[in-house]
């Protein structure tokens, strides 16, 4: 069985964090564009990201977006 998309999309935004290509206090694209981008659902987007902020790597902004966190824990 593969990996839920959910588990997928964090994936791939955890290691685009820890290799430095998302750096602290970077913007995250909108829902709509990571939607577009990996060919998911607002709701695998949305369940990705409450996965990384429970993770205390992104930090949603009411109104303003989801920012990579000033100091993402490894």
């Amino acid at each position: 069985m593969s990996e839920a998309a959910y588990l997928q999309v964090a994936r791939d935004i955890r290691e685009q964090i820890s290799s430095g290509q998302l750096k602290p206090g970077d913007k995250l694209p909108s829902f709509a564009a990571l939607c577009e981008h990996y060919d998911v659902s607002n709701t695998v987007i949305r369940a990705s990201m409450l996965l990384l902020k429970a993770e205390g790597l992104i930090d949603g902004r009411q109104g303003k977006g989801v920012y990579v966190a000033n100091s993402p824990h490894e």
